[in-house]
């Protein structure tokens, strides 16, 4: 291996654990506080992000009051998903069960939809692809985005996956 891919992977694995580092307890930290409150209003508004950058809205389980988070949405056999980086025990996941799998997702506008959840054994290939889009949730995962489909189904369990069933009107955003 030369010297380069060396020094590639180092730096590599270093941004990883920074990464990581940066959702202590699977938590946003301060850090990442901050730039997911930039993603949400980067990615509602469609503006410089990947057309899979979306903002979900979600009720809070408590409260009722609106969650909002910027997430990223994989295309997978004509379906459309939402995987949780983070594991079960994310606030988003929670609060998605609690509603039901009643959401809005952001972008240029919103969409009300309605999400179900994907079995354990029909995740891994929707997973893979996941890591394939979203490179911010590859220092998340125990193993390298083109791992063999039977290391995602290894892991599937730990990482809900959601479909997008059913997409509701589209809600307008004020005129600013």
């Amino acid at each position: 291996m030369g010297a380069a891919k060396v020094l590639g992977r180092a730096v590599g694995q270093r941004l990883y654990a920074i990464k990581r580092g940066m959702y202590p307890d699977s938590r946003p930290g301060a850090v990442a506080r901050v730039l997911n409150w930039v993603s949400r209003l980067q990615y509602s508004a469609g503006l410089l992000s990947p057309h899979y950058a979306v903002t979900l809205e979600v009720a809070g389980r408590r409260t009722g009051r609106p969650v909002l988070l910027p997430i990223v949405v994989t295309e997978y056999e004509g379906n459309r998903y939402l995987v949780s980086m983070l594991g079960s025990d994310a606030n988003w996941v929670r609060n998605l069960r609690a509603a039901g799998g009643r959401a809005v997702l952001h972008r240029r506008g919103g969409k009300a939809v309605q999400m179900e959840e994907v079995p354990r054994d029909a995740r891994a290939p929707i997973l893979r692809r996941y890591l394939a889009v979203a490179p911010g949730a590859r220092p998340h995962f125990p193993i390298d985005r083109n791992a063999p489909l039977d290391e995602f189904e290894k892991i599937a369990d730990r990482y809900p996956v959601f479909r997008v069933a059913e997409v509701g009107a589209i809600i307008e955003l004020p005129a600013e």
